[in-house]
This record gives C-alpha cells, structure tokens and sequence, in this order.
C-alpha cells in the first residue's frame, strides 16, 4: 500500500519567507532595505524587479532616509539652530532605523505616516 503524498506547503512558506528575483527571502529583502540607509534602499530598487514588497521597504528607505540625509545637508548651512536640530534628528533617525529594519524583517509593509503612502505612489510609476 503506498502512502499518499504529503499536503504542499502553502506557496510561499509562511510569513516573509516569500522568494524575490534575487533569491533573498521577503523579510531578509525588507530588512537588507534599511540597512545602509537610502544606498541600499537604490541598490534594491535597482537589483529587485519581481517582489513588491521589498520594493516598497527599498522604495521607503530611500525616501526617509534620503530625506534624512538632504535634511542635514541642509541644516549643517544654518549656523545655531542647524546644528541643534542636527543633533535631535540623530537619536531619532537612529531609533527609527532600528525600527524599520524590525518592521521589514517581520514581513509584509509597513507604512510610515507620509513616506509610505509617497512610496506607494512613486512604485506605482516604476
């Protein structure tokens, strides 16, 4: 008597474990998106063409992180109150980092107040 074949797995696997055009699993892809910032966030968008949703945490971090760095740029031309802002945004751009490689390792989107919903809508033109 044989045995009948096991169930499939469901497609997929489970929570992020979803495969992309460049062989990462969708959660390593989310969190890889936020590691250097905005340069892996390009370098993703430009590498991953099948996965949505690293596209879209890639797409996320490199408008918030882009926008942190230009951001600084900026305030590094204002004498005083420049350099005090600089020195609040730190701390914060750091735990926010922290934060969203969290979110994009335990899969699916997360979207930020404005830069998701903006990311959303620039994936949209790709």
């Amino acid at each position: 008597m044989t045995q009948p074949n096991p169930p499939a797995p469901p497609k997929g696997g489970g929570m992020g474990t979803n495969k992309s055009s460049t062989g990462l699993q969708e959660n390593i892809g989310g969190l890889l998106a936020y590691l250097v910032g905005f340069v892996s966030g390009i370098i993703l968008l430009l590498v991953e063409k099948e996965n949505q949703v690293i596209r879209f945490h890639a797409m996320q971090s490199t408008v918030v992180f882009g926008g942190f760095f230009l951001l600084g740029i900026v305030l590094n031309f204002i004498p005083v109150i420049g350099t005090l802002i600089s020195i609040l945004l730190a701390p914060v751009s750091f735990i926010l980092w922290i934060y969203l490689m969290i979110k994009g390792y335990q899969g699916g989107r997360y979207h930020l107040p404005i830069a998701g919903p903006f990311a959303e809508e620039q994936l949209k033109k790709f």
